[in-house]
């Protein structure tokens, strides 16, 4: 009996089950059918081709991740058509006006060559974020998304410019200055500000707050809301700056000024109904003409803060001895102290301590334009 040599005929079995003739020999990396009829797999050829499949599928994505990545941009990104951004980078590198300085950088005044006027504010250097691709990608997208921030009672970003160590934020200039600046010329006697403006400046501050939590998409906190945030225009029309900036710019300070609720020190947890506790602070300055950090708040019986020490006279039906007497005149004066003491009480539930108790920026809108028609 000789022995017989068995030939095999490689096939491969395509999706509609038809086989197609390879030739004579062993196939490596599909189904082979023998002279015997019987078919096989081979192993080591799927599994090669499943790596390279897997390899293939993860060089795309990576492809794809790569040309769909936000590109970093250079020299000033301009999102007004009034900024040519030649002209603001040359104003920039002249000497502008400084105006003032705060923790997180100083604010200066630059005229234009082509004659306009902006305010801007270099924040202070953060070289170690700004040398990281991705912290640059991710701040280049939050500014853009701040600069699509559109409403009467907020500063929108008018332009921006990455510097060695930092940025350069441009906005609108407004001559009036802050509402901070404004309450400390009224402390000084430089300035009478009136119930009428006063209640303008609070409406308008709570109709940016709204915007920020119920209007934009995506929703926003302010985070950093105090009267040098709040720009004034020459009608006393309040306008909101440094929106969301504290979680935009790395390292960013929020130094304990009197505005910040009690959660933001005790557990850490900002909220809208932290911005709304900001803003019972600053209508508590605006009725009072107090500066919350005024040593006469930790006298005995003052109660160690302006939001405690207006509850304690309010709940002794004394709130009308809180209110700056400076602020009456230019209406009925009837009127007006009812719209005061009113404002008081809403003061004063916007400074409870349990975020839970303090009412929305939505509230707040209806609480205050019922007072006087805006």
């Amino acid at each position: 009996m000789h022995k017989q040599t068995k030939n095999w005929t490689t096939s491969i079995l395509d999706a509609g089950g038809s086989i197609g003739a390879i030739g004579t020999g062993v196939f490596s990396g599909g189904l082979l059918r023998g002279t015997d009829g019987v078919v096989r797999f081979d192993i080591d050829g799927i599994i090669t081709g499943f790596i390279f499949a897997l390899l293939f599928a993860f060089l795309v994505r990576c492809f794809i991740k790569h040309i769909n990545k936000t590109p970093i941009l250079k020299g000033p990104v301009v999102f007004s058509p009034k900024i040519p951004p030649k002209t603001l980078q040359s104003a920039l590198e002249n000497e502008p006006q400084l105006l003032g300085s705060s923790p997180n950088g100083k604010y200066y005044k630059a005229i234009l060559d082509n004659g306009l006027t902006v305010a801007v504010k270099r924040l202070e250097p953060f070289e170690d974020c700004v040398k990281n691709k991705a912290m640059k990608r991710k701040i280049q997208r939050d500014f853009e998304m701040l600069a699509g921030l559109r409403h009467r009672n907020l500063m929108s970003l008018r332009a921006y410019v990455r510097e060695s160590g930092g940025y350069s934020l441009v906005y609108d200039y407004v001559p009036m200055g802050s509402l901070d600046d404004v309450m400390k010329r009224v402390r000084e006697n430089q300035l009478e500000l009136k119930w009428e403006f006063r209640l303008r400046i609070a409406v308008g501050i709570v109709k940016g707050l709204h915007y920020l939590h119920f209007i934009c998409d995506p929703r926003r906190l302010h985070y950093n809301l105090k009267p040098c945030n709040v720009i004034l225009s020459s009608e006393f029309e309040p306008r909101l700056g440094d929106c969301g900036l504290a979680t935009i710019v790395p390292n960013f300070c929020r130094a304990a000024s009197g505005y910040n609720a009690p959660e933001c020190f005790q557990s850490r947890r900002y909220t809208e109904k932290s911005d709304v506790y900001s803003f019972g602070v600053i209508l508590g300055v605006l009725l009072t003409g107090k500066d919350p950090l005024d040593p006469f708040f930790w006298e005995a019986g003052n109660g160690g803060s302006l939001g405690h020490w207006l509850r304690q006279l309010q709940q002794a039906g004394e709130a009308k001895e809180a209110v700056d007497k400076s602020i009456f005149g230019g209406g009925s004066e009837e009127t007006e102290e009812d719209e005061m003491l009113m404002a008081v009480r809403i003061a004063v539930v916007c400074l409870s301590d349990l975020p839970a108790d303090r009412p929305s920026s939505d509230e707040l809108v209806s609480m205050l334009t019922q007072l006087n028609s805006f």
